[in-house]
Order: C-alpha cells, then sequence, then structure tokens
C-alpha cells in the first residue's frame, strides 16, 4: 500500500524555491502605487474641478455645488495614502482563488463583440427611436449576448426595465429621456 501523505517529488537544490502568490514583495508591488497615484491623481482633478465651480446664490441650497466634489476628492487623496502605506508594510489582497472564475480560460470575444454591437446600435439610436425602444434593445440584446434563450421573455423584460427607468427618471428625478418615435404617447 502506498504513502499517499508524503510527496517524492525531486526539487534541485539550485532551483529557486517556488514564490507563493501572497507573499508579500519587499517595498509593495509597483503596479498597486500606479493604483494609488490614479487615485491621487482623480482626487487632485476633483478638488482642481470642484475650486472652479461658481457658488450660486439660492436660499435653499445653504451648501453649494462645491461640497461633494470637495469631498470626495479629500477622501480619494486619503485612501490613496493609506492604500500606500498597506502597501509599503507588505500587504496584499486576496488571491482570485475562490472565486467562480477559470483564469486559464481564453475571452469570449463573440461574447465581447455583441455586447459592444449592442451599446453602439444603443447610442445611435437613442435620439431617434427615443429611450423606451432603444433601451429595449439594449437590455434584450445584452440578455442575448450573455446567453439568455427566451427571447420573447427577454424582449418584454427589457421593454418593462425601460419603461420603469423612463418614468423613474421623468416623475421622480424630473429629467427627460429622449422619447423618440413615442413623443405624445408616453
Amino acid at each position: 500500500m502506498a504513502d499517499l501523505t508524503s510527496d517524492h517529488t525531486s526539487v534541485s537544490p539550485d532551483a529557486p524555491a517556488p514564490r507563493k502568490q501572497d507573499t508579500p514583495t519587499p517595498g509593495g508591488d509597483r503596479a498597486q502605487y500606479g493604483m494609488c497615484a490614479a487615485l491621487a491623481a482623480l482626487g487632485v482633478v476633483l478638488l482642481v474641478n470642484a475650486a472652479q465651480l461658481n457658488p450660486v446664490a439660492s436660499t435653499n441650497d445653504s451648501l453649494g455645488p462645491r461640497v461633494v466634489p470637495t469631498t470626495l476628492g479629500i477622501l480619494l487623496l486619503v485612501v490613496s495614502v493609506l492604500y500606500a502605506f498597506d502597501i509599503r508594510r507588505g500587504g496584499v489582497g486576496a488571491a482570485d482563488e475562490g472565486e467562480d472564475v477559470d483564469l486559464s480560460a481564453k475571452a469570449d470575444w463573440k461574447t465581447v463583440g455583441l455586447l459592444v454591437l449592442v451599446f453602439g446600435v444603443c447610442a445611435a439610436l437613442m435620439e431617434t427611436l427615443g429611450w423606451v425602444i432603444a433601451g429595449t434593445i439594449l437590455y434584450a440584446g445584452c440578455a442575448f449576448a450573455l446567453g439568455n434563450r427566451h427571447h420573447v421573455r427577454g424582449v418584454l423584460v427589457a421593454l418593462g426595465i425601460s419603461l420603469a427607468t423612463f418614468y423613474a427618471f421623468a416623475i421622480g428625478l424630473g429629467v427627460n429621456l429622449p422619447a423618440g418615435v413615442l413623443q405624445g404617447i408616453l
């Protein structure tokens, strides 16, 4: 009976030890520092743009338009600094082992191409056909590209989502999406 608990593989004494994926590199990973720089740059852009906003004299809005972008810019700068300190101390993210993704599989370019085509068609037809029809094409087309084969149900669900978002924007937010050929009907 063979001993299943021992490892009988031979390793050359000259070969470097295999490096685990979660082992921190000294000084951190340069790609992660790039992410820190991108977060900091986005924070600076937000702060610069917020400083250029003109204050609105209104009795209804006591804070003005600068508060949200300034707060987000400061928070992005703080997060980027804390992230850089974590990287410097050797912090690494967890490996993708727990996800249900086959990292060795090739990209599905057919699906990506279909999604790009559907987004392009939706963008091109938005003004002409209106949001409800273009949105229905968008949602049903994306569902088809991602594997839905119940076409009638997919179109009906897409139509429901498009109508719901049309009226949510119009009634709830006061933003009029283009009605297109359905102008006067909706």
